[in-house]
């Protein structure tokens, strides 16, 4: 056995995977070792293509998904992916080969650690035949425990030296011992687990959470903004805000964590509706958990009251504050905190019930506030709370569809079972808020970097990580075009996805962006996209009106054992409601 094989056969033991990548002469035999050792691999056209996937596989399963690269011009095309993962702390690992030490004049040569490190990702490194198993578990735990992105470089001449003879003992294993310790995934056929511990949830300093729990209970209008933090805390934030009269919303990221909540008010920020931009302004308290709190999150911080007290929620001491001023910032787990502050809510009754007007009720023991949760605010919720609900004029004309109208459309086709993947551009407001998702792993935005054509390859590794759901890929006709290659790995795959383009044959943002410009340089001729669908071995269609639609009927009825692309013509929206909001930021 070569190091290589020891460091795939390592990685198989430890339950990471599945693995993407393009294969070439440097990751040839590390990719082999996790095949022969059970880890699936999906082969795809590019190594961006490559790490998006891995991306959305690894938050759409909670497993650390694996990319690997060539070295050198492997590892650069696969960059924009690794920036996008390593910015929303993406548990994931990238394989990536590396020119021998001694190579100097490789035309394969760059430093590939200081690539890594310039967009964010941890650079690790297998040393020797005799650290090869340290190496890659230290990798491993450091994406698992730390939720990051992870570069592992595996120098040539070091894959190629042999490895020990014996293999020190599972219980000798770096994690093994922890206390708690487990693995993510199924064991390979034949192969013993090595065992790394998820990182322990970070509870927060008492007096932290008695200062929450006095806001909370002080406050008449709480709102709850969950972020991708919160992704794992759904019901303790749930009863928190059960308790205190909040009502909650999400991030983007974190869209569908509350999704059959009567009280949710669904995606605060640019998505948000206006019922939604409404209630979050007048909140008298702003919590976020595991929530940024950013610009976009919070347009530029218009929806937060002057005079609302706001408390950030994060596991991270550095993001506390980072985007505005905070009253109070916890360092903790949203779950844990949320429970904890509950707690103290319950301990504490007696002071609370003494606030005038609060509307405090329940048995000993409980702590109960109407807070925002009025019969006329539910009323409103429920009429008002969804964009689907809200009025508008229809721009769509012969040749065109308004892109509400055919989302909205779509939202009503589409199983509710499904997955939605969203690509950067003018359009992304649509799916995102027309298209409703089950849960929290219904809706993958790979967004952090702000990259347009990252939304096919985010729908594919979702599609593998969740094969159980219909996903749809919601992509503009610049982001198809950037990564109509992966179409390829669908098909391959047989994956039963909806492709929707919305094709406006422009880069739309900047259309309406630079409308004093010359548009020749961001306006294309049209596309028949359905063609190339068709040309990649999908099933293609072209929908210009709403009765076109009716088509996408009969492709769900049948096999779906080919993707579909909807090469969606729509009508000029201006410029996307949110989108001069999000000029703001650049």
């Amino acid at each position: 056995m070569r190091v290589a094989e020891l460091v795939g056969r390592t990685l198989a033991r430890l339950g990471a995977g599945p693995v993407f990548g393009v294969v070439g002469s440097g990751n040839l035999r590390v990719t082999n070792a996790l095949r022969a050792h059970g880890v699936r691999f999906v082969a795809t056209r590019h190594e961006a293509g490559a790490a998006t996937m891995a991306d959305a596989c690894a938050r759409m399963s909670g497993r650390v998904a694996v990319a690997t690269t060539h070295q050198g011009c492997g590892l650069s095309n696969a960059v924009t992916g690794i920036g996008e993962a390593a910015k929303s702390r993406t548990p994931m690992l990238v394989l990536a080969a590396d020119t021998a030490g001694s190579a100097v004049l490789s035309n394969f040569r760059i430093d590939q650690d200081a690539l890594v490190r310039a967009v964010g990702a941890v650079p690790e490194r297998v040393h020797s035949a005799d650290t090869a198993v340290a190496d890659t578990v230290r990798a491993y735990r450091t994406a698992l425990q730390q939720r990051r992105t992870v570069v592992l470089n595996l120098p040539l001449d070091v894959q190629e030296l042999d490895a020990p003879e014996t293999d020190a003992p599972e219980t000798d294993l770096p994690g093994a011992d922890l206390p708690g310790a487990d693995r993510l995934g199924a064991d390979p056929p034949g192969v013993a687990p090595v065992v790394v511990a998820p990182a322990s949830p970070i509870r927060p300093d008492p007096d932290a959470v008695t200062a929450l729990a006095g806001m909370l209970a002080r406050a008449r209008r709480p709102v709850f903004v969950a972020g991708r933090g919160a992704r794992e805390a759904a019901a303790p934030l749930r009863a928190l805000a059960e308790s205190t009269g909040a009502l909650l919303a999400t991030s983007a990221v974190a869209h569908g964590l509350f999704h059959d909540e009567p009280w949710s008010l669904g995606i605060s920020g640019g998505f948000a509706t206006p019922l939604a931009a409404e209630l979050i302004s007048d909140a008298d308290l702003v919590v976020g958990w595991g929530c940024a709190l950013n610009m976009w999150t919070m347009r530029h911080g218009r929806l937060i009251n002057p005079a609302a007290t706001v408390v950030q929620v994060d596991v991270e001491q550095a993001a506390l504050g980072a985007h505005r001023p905070v009253h109070l910032g916890v360092l903790g787990d949203a779950g844990q905190t949320a429970a904890d502050a509950l707690a103290a809510l319950r301990g504490h009754q007696g002071d609370a019930a003494g606030r005038a007007g609060a509307g405090e009720e329940g048995v000993a023991g409980e702590h109960r506030a109407t807070g925002y949760r009025t019969p006329e605010i539910a009323g409103r919720i429920a009429a008002e709370g969804r964009w689907n609900q809200v009025a508008h004029t229809d721009l769509s004309t012969e040749t065109a569809i308004d892109p509400r109208t055919l989302t909205a459309r779509l939202d009503e086709l589409l199983p509710a079972d499904r997955l939605v993947a969203v690509d950067s551009g003018n359009f992304m407001g649509y799916p995102s808020a027309y298209l409703g998702v089950p849960d929290e792993f219904g809706f993958c935005f790979t967004q952090a970097f702000q990259s347009v054509g990252l939304g096919l390859a985010t729908a594919i590794g979702a599609a593998v990580a969740r094969p159980d759901r219909l996903t749809v890929a919601a992509l503009g006709d610049g982001g198809f075009h950037m990564g109509v290659a992966e179409l390829d790995t669908a098909v391959r795959l047989r994956l039963p996805m909806v492709v929707v383009v919305y094709n406006d044959a422009a880069y739309g943002a900047e259309v309406h962006h630079f409308v004093e410009d010359d548009l020749g340089t961001v306006k294309f001729p049209d596309t028949d996209i359905a063609s190339v669908g068709r040309g990649f071995g999908c099933a293609g269609l072209t929908v210009r009106t709403l009765a076109d639609l009716e088509e996408v009927g009969d492709w769900l009825a049948g096999p779906r054992d080919k993707p579909l692309v909807i090469d969606a013509k729509i009508a000029d929206d201006g410029g996307s409601w949110w989108l001069a909001e999000a000029f703001r930021g650049h």
